[in-house]
């Protein structure tokens, strides 16, 4: 349903450099970038931007999930995150409450945010 998403960054060199890391480790990559406005995807078509901080007021947390293609993409995330010196949330592992297959792993980007990526199919 959802065609992009744009977050607001409060230091977007930093968010920039945690974004490259983990979503590295999911197959996405920068693919445009006009100034301090930064997007990420996958075949040459952004769907997640980093921008800065406008409007004065602090920003509000946001939860972004993005798939993995597997529950290895999902560790490798979290592995990446951790390294880029993330907040833990949530260790990878199997969610039932959401479904039988949800595996999911939660962390903190450098603004706050809840990030997660999360695998819908059996090991």
């Amino acid at each position: 349903m959802l065609d992009h998403l744009s977050i607001q960054c409060s230091d977007v060199p930093s968010s920039a450099a945690f974004y490259d890391a983990v979503l590295g480790a999911l197959g996405g990559a920068r693919i445009m970038e006009f100034g301090t406005v930064i997007g990420y995807g996958v075949q040459g078509k952004p769907s997640f931007w980093l921008g800065p901080l406008a409007g004065g007021s602090p920003n509000r947390e946001v939860h972004v999930a993005f798939r993995a293609a597997d529950r290895a993409a999902v560790r490798a995330f979290f592995d990446a995150a951790r390294h880029a010196g993330a907040e833990v949330l949530h260790e990878p592992r199997l969610w039932p409450e959401y479904h039988p297959d949800y595996y999911g792993a939660f962390v903190r980007d450098p603004d706050g945010n809840n990030v997660e990526a999360v695998c819908h199919t059996p090991e």
